[in-house]
């Protein structure tokens, strides 16, 4: 396929799922277990990695590691590497049906499952479901939801987007306009034609078909979404949307909602971190740095505690804050000396000539060291800054950007 892997966790090299079964069942043995042993191995190996180990945990001594992790384990610490332990598909089931028994619904979890999911993710969900719980997916659903919001559901759990290279182009235009008809030019809404529409067409289509859209109504897709529709069904709709236009995006969203304010959404936290780990957590923490101006690492590392925490870190895999949290007030003179060098073609009267032994690599790590951490050293930036030509200041600015701040697949 050729497409660069942008999760954090990956196969170990040189793996052995007996020796990891046995350290595994060592680290419980006894009385009380040892916690970091089970969490630095089960973060470090793949979830593919991980289903070898409970095979080979099976053989060796004729007990079922989760179960065995269950109970040794306790609390949130233990449902985030329990979740780790199961294959994807299964551990979408688990989510679903607790979301679903009981009095009531967890409508943020159907939400955030069934609108990021993929065709064959979806495919796979379904028949792990039926072959966990002896029920039909859909069947349950239906009995726990009801109207247009049960309706977009179902549609989405037929798992039948069309495939990301199918763009309709004669079609673009028609769709939103059929999208501006269907709400914002009259009286009432014909909400099955949002659900056919947004549950059915390719994402690269419909991405076309959301600025085509704000041509025609002037104003976006989204705001349409929350004037014409409510409740349940306009959250749903409204994530399919942002999955439709970034899914790391999406996803950055989700967990600083889990995790501001009072209190803490861990369910949510812990399906995010453990279902896109080996999928796009890169792309998240870059997408979470622009938005919130702070890391996702420093947001966990505030947020939570203890082997839980060192956990989420682990999945989280890196931290991205370059300069603390917000450019403190030295950073910000220097990049804007940069700014408006960039644009100013300055006569060569002035006093600043190019530094001779110029390295722009070890400048530019001179100035991050400059702005980690507790405070900022402003000595280090004035005289890195001043005494460097505006050309040497573009070469640290590109130089500092691939070293330090890649932004990728996010939105503005």
């Amino acid at each position: 396929m050729g497409k660069e892997f942008r999760g954090t966790i990956a196969d170990q090299p040189d793996f052995d799922a007996g020796s990891d079964a046995e350290a595994l069942y060592n680290a419980m043995k006894g009385f009380g277990s040892d916690k970091e042993a089970i969490l630095d191995l089960i973060t470090s190996r793949s979830n593919a990695q991980r289903q070898k180990i409970r095979a080979a945990y099976k053989s060796q001594y004729g007990k079922d590691l989760i179960d065995d992790l269950k109970y040794e384990l306790t609390g949130k610490f233990e449902r985030l590497i329990v979740g780790l332990m199961r294959t994807p598909a299964y551990h979408d089931a688990k989510e679903i049906k607790d979301a679903i028994k009981g009095a009531g619904t967890d409508e943020k979890c159907l939400i955030e499952i069934l609108a990021s999911r993929t065709n064959e993710q979806i495919h796979n969900l379904v028949a792990a479901y039926k072959d966990a719980y002896g029920r039909d997916l859909e069947e349950d659903v239906i009995g726990d939801t009801s109207g247009h919001f049960r309706k977009m559901l179902i549609v989405l759990l037929q798992g039948t987007r069309e495939e990301d290279d199918v763009v309709s182009e004669d079609l673009v235009e028609q769709d939103a306009q059929d999208l501006y008809d269907a709400g914002e030019a009259q009286w009432g809404t014909d909400e099955a034609k949002f659900i056919m529409l947004l549950g059915n067409r390719s994402v690269t289509h419909l991405q076309l078909v959301f600025d085509e859209y704000e041509k025609i109504a002037e104003k976006s897709i989204e705001d349409s979404i929350k004037s014409e529709l409510s409740g349940d069904f306009e959250r749903l709709m409204l994530a399919v949307v942002q999955c439709i236009r970034s899914k790391p995006m999406f996803f950055a969203k989700c967990l600083y909602k889990s995790m501001k304010g009072l209190g803490t959404a861990d369910n949510t936290l812990i399906r995010i971190m453990v279902s896109r780990s080996e999928t796009d957590m890169l792309d998240i923490r870059e997408c979470f740095r622009l938005r919130y101006e702070k890391s996702l690492y420093n947001m966990i590392q505030d947020d939570t505690s203890g082997e839980y925490k060192r956990t989420l870190l682990k999945l989280c895999g890196g931290d991205d804050d370059i300069a603390g949290e917000f450019f403190p007030e030295a950073a910000q003179i220097a990049y804007k000396m940069w700014e408006t060098s960039s644009m100013t073609k300055v006569q060569l009267r002035g006093t600043v000539r190019p530094y001779q032994n110029f390295d722009p690599a070890s400048d530019a790590k001179a100035l991050r060291k400059a702005m980690k951490g507790f405070g900022t050293d402003e000595d280090t930036i004035i005289d890195n800054v001043t005494q460097r030509s505006n050309a040497q200041r573009q070469e640290i600015r590109r130089i500092f950007k691939s070293l330090f701040g890649r932004v990728r697949h996010c939105p503005a």
